[in-house]
């Protein structure tokens, strides 16, 4: 299915306080580096860097002389944190239609922008309405504030809940190399059937995290790859999932402009089938069912 989304998404979550702590005149370098790359989407959630990061992507995008229409910008909401710009006692989740309006407003007014491209609900709470959701959503759309809407890490029986009241187009969910489940539990299919868009945080999986044996087996056969794709591991690791028919989204969370640049190239890898169910195997540690 055909999004407005770039093939590749930038994670913003370590731009801020979380991570890099990039100061705006690196954000705006950092932005450009994504557009000259062909990554045009922006995947925020208000409680990055402690519900800083968003505001900090705002005011380098106001001064970036970046024409509004050609990004989109993705935010979430629904995960309650402690923090100093909370009044929250404990960590929780807040799926009420007066929240999920606020925390859009909020997002808006941080990113400077008069809109969303797509919300997503972080994650599900357990006394979520599908109605309230729905009302929200529906509010907002009309509103012109969001002109789509998703979920996170939702199952597929929280999706269809959600989805008894109001569509859900999209799903990020966790999925890479090393957390393949997602294709064996009945979550992308169920996407597939219900035509909704996978995207996946962490796509890069464990493998340069980890030097567990599965890493090491991944690695090995990697070195082979390589050579015959003419590439580098990273973006082995997302050929692998943009080789999946779902037409999952990765979202990368690296802020590093030349590893960016590199990324893009997973786009024009079309691993044979072979290769792709070797890498699997590799991950797996067994043969495949």
């Amino acid at each position: 299915m055909k999004t407005p989304f770039s093939r590749i998404i930038a994670g913003t979550m370590t731009w801020g306080v979380w991570g890099k702590n990039l100061d705006k005149n690196q954000m705006i370098d950092l932005m450009n580096s994504c557009l000259e790359s062909g990554i045009t989407t922006f995947d925020h959630a208000d409680i990055y860097g402690g519900y800083t990061t968003e505001a900090a992507f705002g005011n380098a995008f106001g001064e970036s002389q970046i024409n509004r229409k050609d990004i989109q910008l993705i935010s979430k909401c629904g995960i309650q944190l402690i923090s100093e710009n909370r009044s929250t006692k404990i960590k929780h989740y807040n799926c009420s239609k007066s929240h999920i309006i606020w925390s859009a407003e909020q997002s808006l007014k941080n990113l400077k922008t008069d809109y969303l491209d797509l919300l997503l609900l972080h994650r599900p709470s357990p006394l979520m309405q599908a109605e309230e959701v729905a009302e929200a959503i529906e509010k907002l759309k009309s509103d012109g504030k969001i002109l789509d809407f998703g979920v996170s890490n939702f199952t597929p029986s929280q999706t269809n809940l959600i989805q008894t009241k109001t569509k859900i187009n999209y799903n990020q969910i966790e999925f890479s190399l090393t957390h393949f489940e997602p294709m064996l539990d009945g979550s992308l299919d169920h996407m597939k059937v219900n035509q909704i868009t996978p995207m996946c945080w962490s796509p890069l999986g464990t493998v340069f995290k980890n030097t567990d044996e599965k890493s090491i087996r991944i690695k090995k056969l990697a070195q082979q790859l390589l050579e015959k794709y003419n590439t580098t591991l990273d973006v082995l690791l997302l050929a692998w999932i943009l080789n999946h028919p779902a037409g999952i989204l990765p979202v990368f969370g690296t802020a590093d402009k030349t590893r960016i640049a590199n990324l893009i190239q997973a786009i024009k890898i079309n691993l044979e089938l072979q290769d792709w169910f070797a890498l699997w195997t590799a991950s797996a540690g067994k043969d495949v069912p």
